[in-house]
């Protein structure tokens, strides 16, 4: 493993134990079940890769036939991403002016465009895109209470291209069981200088 690989494994460990101790804090600060003692496994990570790309899909079609886009993409954030339990770190890839979407507001402009406060924003599932393939790299979950999953998804245009990008995300399981995205960082493929 290179150093670089080495460091973001070594980081999101320390991820998985912030957010551990986080939710540990808040538990008893109010009381209440934030996330839920079950492991994580590689079939629920999966699942949940094919209900976010799913989302993204379903996005784009209520957009393209003038539906109610910004509900649906609501519906995708508050589903999957994990806003409402703690910090969620968020590297779109299409971002670079204001690179990081640690809110709510920001993961949804960034999905279908529409806030002044990030005018690079173009809609990202508004495209739309007929279908979401995956190929994950790996999936570690050795730390139970968190995985990590990183490799290349492949966007399906209504004309049949495929754009492929590279993800690394971080799943949570809430309290209900449901794993929710924690960590998003999403790029294009590196493109050497010819």
């Amino acid at each position: 493993m290179s150093r670089t690989g080495l460091f973001s494994l070594v980081c999101l460990m320390f991820v998985a134990i912030s957010f551990q101790a986080q939710a540990q804090t808040k538990e008893r600060q109010n009381n209440v079940t934030l996330y839920s003692s079950e492991c994580i496994t590689e079939a629920e990570v999966i699942q949940a890769q094919q209900e976010w790309g799913a989302g993204i899909v379903r996005i784009g079609k209520v957009y393209s036939e003038g539906g109610d886009y910004k509900k649906a993409a609501m519906e995708h954030i508050q589903n999957l991403y994990g806003y409402d339990l703690s910090s969620v770190l968020f590297k779109p890839t299409l971002a670079s002016i204001e690179q990081f979407r640690g809110t709510f507001d920001a993961a949804l402009s960034y999905f279908i465009s529409g806030n002044d406060t990030y005018p690079e924003d173009k809609g990202f599932a508004l495209a739309p895109y007929v279908k979401v393939r995956w190929e994950n790299s790996g999936i570690i979950n050795n730390s139970c209470n968190m995985a990590v999953a990183m490799g290349n998804y492949y966007f399906t245009t209504t004309t049949g291209e495929e754009i492929k990008v590279e993800y690394t995300l971080g799943y949570v399981k809430d309290a209900d069981g449901k794993l929710r995205i924690v960590v998003h960082n999403s790029a294009l493929p590196y493109k050497p200088a010819k």
